[in-house]
């Protein structure tokens, strides 16, 4: 008996109930005593056995489902709020409807939220997976032949599609940019040191620094969460070094907003005392004071790449896995104004 096979007769077998209960209980019906429901619900969990709440009411109606799952780690972050706005482009002009959910970075709120979509019958999902997500938190999906799109993290071992920015490229190009104006101590701030992802974009500072001749110092990199509050608490360290350094690339924006909030109550004016750059390029970036210097990764468009791929995968009835890398560019504002004479000025 597999777990994506098991029936409503299976779990009443095993329990040793008759089949009505069982769909009594799952309706959440009163006409069952607790001690009863308790030993349904634990045979379905048992087997495995997830309730497609959407399919049942499908039963009902006779439609197909139209339902695809959103669900990221942090809907705090404006990039992903962006993400979900072109998936839902995408989405809607095919006749779905999106259900977004947010997980804060808990894969325990990230299994509850799949197991809940799963019960309305999603046709898909497009998951930014929690901290720590393995592949085998993905199995389930893939075994139920649900079709998956990873956005933004990998997940090692997932046989599941994914849609990733070139991490190693666009810290590249930060930190090239900044030793071009004369910048030797480049801070890298910000991420968690435990995802691929802050492993991509630290693979490509230091590739940099070493590429430019610019000061490789281990000490140069702070991990912190991917936050402004995390942003301003990185820059805090870096600029209570004794060597301190003059310029900073950020794991993404919302880190480097807030280091220049950091900055300006240290009394350093970040573009004029000390360069900062970002990653992602947020709607905030341009209108920021000083507007931020970032590298573009189009967050609606990758949502709008990740659906496409999502739906095309729902069309052909299977989910053949597919990797896609987007290309991610530098735009120049003014908060990388500082060049070296005026920060040591």
């Amino acid at each position: 008996m597999t777990k994506d096979r098991v029936t409503v007769v299976d779990i009443a077998k095993v329990a040793g109930v008759s089949k009505s209960t069982v769909s009594l209980v799952l309706r959440g019906s009163p006409l069952v005593n607790e001690a009863t429901r308790a030993k349904v619900n634990a045979v379905m969990r048992d087997l495995g056995y997830v309730y497609n709440r959407g399919a049942a009411n499908l039963r009902q109606s006779g439609s197909n489902s139209k339902i695809i799952g959103v669900v990221v780690n942090d809907l705090t972050n404006s990039f992903f709020a962006e993400l979900a706005v072109g998936v839902d482009i995408v989405v809607q002009s095919a006749g779905f409807v999106q259900f977004l959910s947010n997980t804060s970075e808990s894969v325990d709120r990230q299994r509850e939220v799949i197991a809940s979509m799963r019960e309305h019958g999603i046709s898909g999902l497009i998951l930014s997976p929690a901290r720590g997500t393995e592949g085998a938190d993905l199995k389930p999906l893939v075994s139920a032949d649900i079709p998956v799109v990873v956005a933004v993290r990998n997940v090692p071992g997932a046989k599941v599609s994914s849609i990733c920015s070139d991490n190693r490229e666009g810290l590249f190009a930060a930190v090239r940019h900044l030793a071009s104006l004369g910048h030797r101590r480049i801070a890298f701030l910000g991420g968690f040191g435990d995802t691929a992802v802050f492993q991509e974009r630290v693979d490509g500072y230091r590739d940099a620094v070493s590429a430019c001749l610019v000061d490789q110092d281990d000490d140069l990199v702070f991990d912190a969460p991917p936050s402004r509050a995390g942003g301003a608490d990185a820059i805090g360290r870096a600029i209570s070094l004794v060597n301190k350094p003059t310029a900073a690339v950020c794991f993404n924006d919302a880190v480097a907003f807030g280091a220049c909030d950091g900055l300006r109550a240290n009394g350093i004016e970040p573009g004029k005392d000390f360069a900062v750059v970002g990653f992602d390029d947020v709607i905030e970036a341009k209108t920021a004071v000083p507007a931020l210097t970032t590298i573009s990764v189009d967050p609606q468009g990758m949502g709008r790449r990740a659906a496409q791929l999502l739906l095309k995968q729902i069309s052909a009835g299977k989910a053949e896995a597919e990797s896609i890398v987007s290309s991610v560019r530098l735009v120049v504002r003014e908060s990388c104004g500082a060049a070296l004479e005026r920060a040591e000025a």
